[in-house]
């Protein structure tokens, strides 16, 4: 509604919803300056209608969703074996989206492969396995190694990569939501590779985990394909020289981004970085 009053000085001061239009002289009569105050109305109304479609538009745009995150680039890197692997750019961090499969470090030293349980309880070198022996397990889902053989000085990972730390981890899970959120956003979708149900699984973040089961270092057996992804950090447990931070995803719906410390002879699963 448009409002008009004579002031001090001798003019009408005229508003529309107590936002202040204009001073107009008295000479040019109250109808003449409400019919100028109705033209300056629709002219505030047209505004207000742009600037709040400006603020839908903002607002839509701005908001988070999961599907938007990245998806696997098209680049591959190929390690010393020649084996070829995709990766993908999660938040700051470049990731590869497979398990290592490597049999040498990259300088072409082999690695000690490993079959029989006593040998391995016994190692404190490096060394791989395939999970229950059966090489079309490595196939899918990468290799299993003790810890020594992440540590090497030769170094695994292939050259520009690197074995992830527990700090490199926790920045991944961060970006994800934490560890609550982030397991349904890194396993692979469907069960095709995991067992029934992992429920809620989007793989959104593209990281692909699959579960590549481990090999227990004290007694050698294997434990967990299709069900557990367990998967090295460069990290020593502080308290305790024998052992290493890992991390760990379950095919159960109720899980976490499990993080825990495990013996340095056991066999777990290595995802790279970048360096």
């Amino acid at each position: 509604m448009a409002i008009c009053a004579l002031n001090y000085r001798g003019t009408v001061c005229c508003g529309i919803g107590g936002l202040l239009c204009a001073e107009y002289p008295v000479s040019l009569g109250i109808i003449n300056i409400k019919k100028i105050i109705m033209n300056k109305k629709k002219d505030i109304l047209g505004f207000l209608f742009i600037f709040l479609q400006f603020l839908l538009i903002l607002s839509f745009g701005c908001k988070k969703d999961d599907s938007k995150l990245p998806i696997p680039s098209a680049s591959t890197i190929t390690d010393i074996d020649g084996n070829v692997y995709h990766f993908v750019t999660i938040g700051t961090q470049i990731w590869m989206v497979e398990n290592l499969k490597t049999t040498k470090y990259r300088n072409g030293d082999p690695i000690s492969f490993i079959s029989d349980s006593t040998v391995w309880s016994n190692m404190l070198i490096g060394a791989y396995c395939d999970y229950n022996n059966v090489s079309g397990y490595s196939t899918i889902y990468g290799k299993l190694y003790n810890w020594y053989a992440v540590k090497d000085s030769r170094n695994i990972a292939p050259i520009g990569w690197h074995i992830p730390s527990d700090v490199e981890f926790i920045t991944l899970s961060n970006y994800l939501g934490g560890d609550i959120e982030a397991p349904n956003k890194l396993k692979e979708i469907g069960t095709s590779h995991w067992q029934s149900p992992n429920t809620g699984a989007t793989n959104v973040s593209g990281f692909t985990a699959l579960p590549g089961g481990m090999r227990q270092g004290e007694s050698g057996y294997f434990e967990g394909i299709v069900s557990g992804g367990y998967w090295w950090c460069i990290t020593e447990y502080q308290y305790d020289p024998n052992m290493a931070v890992n991390r760990c995803l379950y095919s159960s719906a109720n899980n976490c981004f499990l993080r825990n410390y495990t013996w340095k002879k056991d066999g777990l699963s290595i995802r790279c970085i970048k360096d």
